[in-house]
């Protein structure tokens, strides 16, 4: 898997910024998922885009210039498949005018971070790289952390491998439990 992987990357990447958000550690925060990047607000991801959502973060020393590639990563939220009502995690997001929300831990340290948010559709993935990852990073400075919690952490790329279970699955018609992508 490529760098790409990290915070999104070539051929549409986002736009660098300046801009760090300050977020209180405990609060929610919000990752909207368009159909494209410069897509309107009624415009959410494509309903046959089935899949999980996570959301990871990474403390770092300069979050404006930070790439995202290397360790560093934890995941802080994953939503997957809900095998008694057949509803996915993108559903609920679609449903939710394309909104995830993620809630930052209150036991991190203080400082700057990127917030990966991610959402995998797995309508392709029954083949090995079919799945499509889909990922946005924000650079935010969380305040108010009890920093009680050091979490083990993890390389991007690295995370997955292409033949992971919650990658390589047909989904049609999705039969049991689905398993989320291992951090390996």
């Amino acid at each position: 898997m490529s760098n790409n992987l990290a915070c999104n990357g070539p051929p549409n990447p986002t736009q660098p910024s300046a801009k760090i958000i300050d977020v209180t550690a405990g609060s929610n925060v919000t990752a909207v998922w368009r159909h494209t990047l410069t897509s309107g607000a009624n415009d959410v991801m494509d309903a046959g885009h089935k899949g999980p959502v996570m959301a990871y973060m990474r403390k770092v020393a300069d979050a404006p210039k930070d790439t995202g590639v290397g360790g560093g990563w934890f995941k802080i939220m994953e939503q997957g498949y809900n095998s008694k009502t057949g509803i996915w995690a993108t559903d609920t997001v679609i449903n939710n005018a394309g909104k995830q929300v993620i809630t930052i831990p209150d036991c991190l340290e203080d400082g700057q971070y990127l917030l990966r948010a991610e959402m995998i559709a797995l309508h392709g993935a029954r083949s090995v790289n079919g799945a499509q990852l889909y990922m946005e990073c924000a650079q935010i400075n969380v305040t108010g952390g009890k920093g009680a919690q050091t979490p083990t952490t993890y390389s991007i790329p690295g995370i997955y491998k292409s033949n992971d279970p919650g990658l390589l699955i047909n989904i049609y018609p999705m039969k049991g439990e689905y398993t989320i992508p291992a951090l390996v």
